[in-house]
């Protein structure tokens, strides 16, 4: 047998240096500072919540800026093209084309916005008990959710339009979207609860006592938040859209209000006669509005995706 020997310089204890050899010397980075990380490095989407913060910036001061009132008409000055005074023209009622598109970005975010609230309540509430619920209530509360979202939302609008005849506009318009709007949510959320319950932590809460609604509050839908969240930054820009058609067929905001798509709708005649910039200049925002939740949405799925992660 080969004999082994031993040097004392084996036993020697080890330098104070050596001790941190395998000290964890990056810090720790948390979710939600990692999504936003990442987030950061998507060019495209940053330019998109640019324009967005711009836009929300300027429909709160931008009706300040020319010194015109949105109602303010002038007949001596109708139909002018963009000018130094009038920025972005006038319409075929003398008023300042640059304060009522400021003026009605309020009306079209907040539709957006608010339908979108909407939409994301009443999906994750009605997901969420779906997909935590036995498989009977299951069943027919998805068969509700199919039968509401078979009805076309213009149907609704009409319908609603008619019987509240003396109610807000703006508020008829955001009930109206967001009456049908929630359910692609609620499909969304159902799949994430009925794949996230399978989970160990999930079995285990069960194990320890925990209630079907305390599990689905604390661990599911925390869980589930990053579809979510996508989902929710796509909803705006179609609600956004939807006032924009109706609006352009004649069933949006009422006068003296104003959207996009009142000003579209007025504009349309105006590019008959040759006054186009009435027509583009609203569907070059609103085309602008949805162009930049589409692309923070793409980034956002991107950073929320934990397969991406570096």
């Amino acid at each position: 047998m080969m004999k082994v020997e031993y040097s004392p310089e084996l036993f020697m204890p080890s330098e104070k240096g050596d001790k941190d050899s395998e000290k964890i010397h990056r810090p720790s980075i948390k979710y939600w500072s990692d999504v936003w990380r990442r987030l950061k490095e998507n060019k495209l989407a940053m330019f998109g919540l640019v324009i967005i913060v711009a836009l929300v910036f300027m429909a709160i001061i931008g009706t300040h800026l020319s010194g015109f009132k949105y109602y303010e008409q002038n007949l001596s000055n109708t139909n002018q093209s963009p000018n130094s005074v009038h920025w972005f023209g006038t319409d075929d009622l003398g008023r300042d084309m640059f304060t009522r598109i400021w003026y009605g970005a309020r009306y079209s975010l907040l539709i957006g916005v608010a339908a979108a609230l909407i939409d994301f309540t009443c999906g994750v509430l009605y997901g969420g008990i779906a997909g935590m619920a036995s498989n009977k209530v299951d069943s027919w509360m998805m068969r509700i959710a199919e039968v509401i979202y078979s009805i076309p939302y213009m149907l609704i609008v009409i319908m609603m339009m008619v019987v509240f005849t003396e109610a807000d506009s703006l508020l008829v318009m955001i009930l109206a979207l967001g009456l049908t709007g929630w359910v692609p949510m609620a499909i969304l959320v159902r799949g994430q609860v009925l794949q996230l319950r399978e989970n160990e932590y999930v079995t285990a809460a069960n194990s320890l006592g925990a209630s079907k609604w305390w599990i689905l509050r604390k661990h599911i839908i925390p869980n589930a938040m990053g579809p979510i969240l996508v989902n929710v930054t796509l909803l705006v820009p179609t609600a956004i859209f939807a006032e924009a058609t109706l609006s352009f067929i004649g069933l949006g905001i009422e006068a003296p209000k104003s959207s996009w798509g009142t000003m579209a709708s007025d504009g349309l005649a105006g590019l008959a006669i040759g006054h186009g910039y009435q027509l583009f200049i609203p569907a070059i925002f609103i085309s602008l509005t949805m162009f930049a939740f589409n692309v923070l949405g793409d980034g956002l799925r991107d950073a929320l995706d934990p397969r991406l992660r570096k």
